[in-house]
């Protein structure tokens, strides 16, 4: 199967066929009519690169330094919820990848293995939270992941309410999963699935729970009756934000942010990082694509780290984010796909896809080191000079005026 895998985009169709629908929405699906999620792709064709050449490219690395750790590549895991549902121990999974890779995995507080088996399989993976709006709750919580041996905690903080449920609802998905004969068929005709990774789960380990999202043992993925606890996180505001900053001894990151206004505020209630994004599309749909708002907001806090996610695809699209200010960026639907269907040497082969890809295009574009790139190396198409709207025109005029210099010293 992964012969035939040549880019991240490759990874999906047949994550699609090995998934039941409802599992697979869950991955995919963007809010509403998913405008957000297109325009998140879109945004990396408004910025084309500038190459240089004869630059002398043979000695290249892509390493990067991200608090303290230096990393071999500059992407990470993107924490993605319920990942145990579509591969088999999925969050020990994707975070083992990245630790073999030696780049950055987010844990998302919606998974289903406890975090503290995540930790110990992978020390240097982060952990991802929703936090409730309740003092007492927060502290409970953040004594568990501290316990657990998180250096690096990421505050989500763009879903105070649950997101438009429309489009999960269309395909059967709910959180819980609630019991119907449509889940039951979906399953069945998914046998590689049913067996491979929701039966073996079940087997081995019962049935899944989500482990993290508060302190104590949360509710099944499976019931007809039991609900999700999302109380209270509409409650939450910069206030808890302070607090948490007191109380993290650790790294503390802030995921969500699209406005240098918020990035200023988060620097000021003493944020170590930012994650410029929109959720992927998936949180209020017409959102701005983090890519178009990354420059002003490093531009509003240059003394905070910060990295973005939503629509990374390519080595050029990781390159681009980076010549914009980026340190880092992050991709979640891609490895998830990639676990779903290749298991732990999917998501290595997924690396490693983008990594060469990355490895490629610094060549084609002129650099040795992440640090060479700048707002020199990429270009919004709206600054593309007028004249290099007109090829056609130029080249005539070139070819009824063989030998004339001024004509080119004129068009440059």
């Amino acid at each position: 199967m992964l012969k035939h895998i040549y880019s991240l985009n490759d990874f999906e169709r047949p994550a699609r066929k090995k998934l039941p629908r409802q599992l697979f929405s869950y991955i995919y699906n963007g809010a509403d009519d998913e405008v957000s999620m297109t325009r998140n792709r879109a945004a990396f064709n408004e910025y084309v690169l500038m190459p240089r050449m004869l630059a002398g490219v043979s000695q290249r690395t892509q390493k990067i330094e991200l608090f303290g750790h230096t990393y071999d590549s500059p992407f990470g895991i993107s924490p993605v919820g319920l990942s145990a549902m579509w591969a088999y121990r999925g969050d020990v999974l994707l975070a083992d990848a990245a630790s073999r890779a030696n780049i950055p995995a987010i844990m998302s507080g919606a998974s289903l293995i406890p975090m503290e088996a995540v930790a110990l399989a992978a020390p240097r993976t982060w952990f991802q939270a929703y936090m409730p709006g309740d003092a007492a709750r927060v502290d409970a919580l953040l004594t568990r992941i501290s316990t657990a041996g998180f250096k690096t905690l990421v505050l989500t903080v763009d879903l105070p309410v649950t997101v438009n449920p429309e489009n999960y609802q269309r395909n059967g998905f709910s959180s819980p999963l609630r019991p119907s004969a449509r889940l039951a068929w979906d399953g069945i005709s998914h046998p590689r699935w049913l067996l491979g990774t929701f039966g073996r789960t079940l087997l081995r380990h019962g049935m899944p729970h989500f482990e993290n999202w508060r302190a104590e043992r949360g509710a099944p993925i499976l019931s007809a009756k039991v609900e999700r606890d999302f109380q209270a996180r509409d409650h939450f505001d910069w206030s808890h934000l302070r607090q948490i900053r007191e109380a993290w001894k650790g790294n503390l990151v802030v995921k969500g942010l699209l406005r240098w206004q918020d990035a200023l505020l988060a620097r000021d209630a003493g944020v170590d990082g930012i994650i410029v994004s929109n959720h992927g599309g998936r949180q209020i749909d017409g959102a701005v694509s983090p890519l178009l708002v990354l420059p002003e907001i490093v531009k509003a806090v240059p003394d905070v780290v910060v990295m973005m996610d939503s629509g990374v695809r390519r080595g050029s699209d990781v390159l681009k984010a980076l010549s914009l200010g980026a340190k880092c960026v992050f991709a979640g639907r891609p490895f998830n796909y990639a676990a779903t269907v290749g298991g732990p040497g999917g998501v290595d082969h997924a690396i490693q896809l983008l990594r060469t890809e990355i490895h490629r295009n610094m060549a084609l574009l002129g650099i040795n080191r992440l640090d060479e790139l700048d707002h020199t190396l990429v270009r919004h198409v709206s600054r593309l000079r007028p004249e290099f709207h007109q090829p056609v025109s130029l080249a005539a005029n070139l070819l009824s005026n063989p030998g004339r210099d001024d004509v080119i010293r004129n068009a440059t």
